[in-house]
């Protein structure tokens, strides 16, 4: 005991000597914490930088998260590959719906909602619903038009229901591989253009469905007025999405090919909106013969039907 009480006043008699030599020295003591600088801590705290990282990602994380292995892609050929595409929540879900029905000037909607986790989820579900939403409204609507009349005789169209899986899925794919290819090519020829995946493109025209799923149970009603005002407010309201996410991906192209990308984007979505309302709900009545029936006095009569 007595030589390491000699040690330390040994120890504060060095430091002692050291502050006498040099006043301006300061010492650190073990338990004090570690001050950050202020000229880092501001760094960090940078307005936007946090929402950034948050959405987009940072090449920070992205190396914390490969180098403990939490970001190995599965083989193509396995379950796991695509039950990535799946890995969403409902509060993801309903929030992306929630953006796509009320979208806000100015955002982006794959910087806001999607680029953190794209996913298929939503889009498929929201395609299925709209399939059979389309065709049993234009039944109904066949249905209460005709409501009454003593030559008709109500008979439900299924086809209905293949045509329009047929035509939705097939806008909701194939039109984004097509601008997801036009984009690669203008990327290429470009260098300031934006490019989004074929993912991330097929889940805002996927989302960008949900606002004619109640659009097309309200073209129940039997007002052309109506259905017209419908279908314009919901073109505004979807098509104000695709401009919005992908005119920054084209405006630093040549003006003639950004505005002729954005007008074939809006042209197309009207086309499917137009063509579902004019086929299922405003479909001209058509004239089939009904089959001779002979009266007993000789004469024939020949019945109207629709």
């Amino acid at each position: 005991i007595t030589c390491l009480v000699m040690y330390l006043f040994a120890e504060f008699d060095d430091a002692a000597n050291l502050l006498a030599a040099n006043p301006d020295a300061t010492t650190i003591s073990i338990d004090e914490p570690v001050e950050i600088p202020k000229n880092q801590h501001s760094h960090l705290q940078e307005p936007g930088r946090e929402e950034d990282d948050e959405l987009l990602g940072t090449d920070d994380s992205d190396k914390t998260e490969l180098l403990a292995g939490q970001k190995k892609s599965a083989p193509f050929w396995t379950f796991e590959y695509y039950q990535t595409f799946f890995d969403v929540d409902t509060y993801q879900v309903l929030d992306r719906i929630k953006g796509s029905v009320f979208p806000v000037p100015g955002k982006n909607f794959v910087r806001l909602y999607i680029r953190s986790n794209p996913d298929l989820y939503g889009p498929f579900w929201i395609c299925a619903t709209l399939v059979f939403t389309i065709a049993v409204s234009g039944n109904l609507s066949n249905f209460f038009i005709h409501l009454g009349k003593p030559t008709y005789h109500y008979v439900p169209e299924f086809r209905k229901v293949s045509i329009a899986a047929t035509t939705i899925y097939a806008y909701a794919w194939l039109v984004p591989l097509a601008l997801w290819g036009f984009l690669m090519w203008r990327n290429s020829k470009v260098m300031n253009i934006v490019s989004y995946s074929f993912l991330e493109i097929v889940c805002v025209y996927g989302y960008s469905l949900f606002i004619y799923i109640p659009t097309a149970i309200l073209w129940i009603i039997p007002q052309k007025v109506v259905r017209w005002v419908l279908v314009v407010f919901s073109l505004c309201l979807s098509g104000s999405v695709l401009v919005m996410t992908f005119w920054p991906a084209v405006r630093d192209d040549n003006r003639r090919i950004a505005v002729a990308t954005m007008a074939t984007i809006l042209l197309l979505h009207a086309l499917l909106a137009v063509g579902c309302l004019a086929y299922f709900f405003d479909a001209p009545e058509l004239d089939i013969p009904a089959p001779i029936i002979p009266a007993h006095n000789g004469t024939t009569v020949i019945t109207k039907s629709h």
